[in-house]
């Protein structure tokens, strides 16, 4: 059981006209809270999924890989979010065929997996909760497919720093041009030369060891 009082404050708050009273208390009976730091792993490809992440605050991307190692970012969560794949491995009974890691510190509540049925029917809030993340998320791939398919690089890359900006709350981005390139599945020479031209459009500034978006 949460016992922390600022953790359930800020549990109520995020949740509060989202959840009925009843569910948000069997969260906070059943649910784990962590705090992860930036940069690890909540739930790795061909994991078994034994709990259900809820985020409350914080961000996390999650990717896709394919068999030969490379990744693809296929969208962030935010604060309030879940991840519907996590769901949808959990119903089917299935290994995760994600991976999904904190892009910034992030505070998280996790709940067993079982839960995950008694609340489809016990609460009409987790109801339209569940079914809201399937719609969200898979709006979201829809947008990473048009940016694969439609946009050409350059125009992908800017989308992309526009993006963590958003969901960072930050203009600065410590992501190495390596890690770039890994999350939009191309080389790391392909987002350094991209970037210098972004920079000469005035739409970045790099820096040694960060890029500052400029307009956003």
């Amino acid at each position: 059981m949460i016992s922390n009082d600022k953790i359930i404050e800020t549990l109520k708050l995020r949740f509060n006209g989202i959840f009925e009273e009843g569910l948000i208390e069997e969260i906070i009976r059943y649910g784990k809270y962590e705090k992860v730091p930036a940069g690890e792993y909540l739930i790795d490809i061909d994991e078994e999924i034994r709990d259900i992440p809820l985020l409350i605050n914080g961000s996390i991307k999650v990717f896709r890989e394919d068999e030969s190692g490379n990744e693809l970012l296929l969208y962030y969560l935010e604060s309030g979010d879940t991840c519907a794949m996590s769901l949808n491995c959990c119903l089917q009974n299935r290994k995760s065929e994600i991976r999904a890691q904190t892009e910034t510190e992030s505070e998280v509540i996790r709940f067993p997996i079982d839960f995950m049925d008694i609340w489809m029917v016990k609460y009409k809030s987790w109801r339209v909760y569940v079914i809201e993340s399937f719609n969200n998320r898979f709006e979201e791939l829809l947008e990473t497919i048009d940016s694969i398919a439609f946009m050409k690089m350059d125009e992908r890359l800017h989308k992309y720093l526009i993006d963590k900006v958003k969901v960072t709350g930050d203009t600065c981005i410590t992501n190495t041009h390596q890690e770039i390139a890994s999350d939009l599945n191309t080389s790391r020479v392909v987002v350094s030369r991209l970037l210098k031209q972004l920079e000469k459009k005035g739409e970045i500034k790099i820096y040694r060891n960060k890029i500052e978006v400029l307009n956003f």
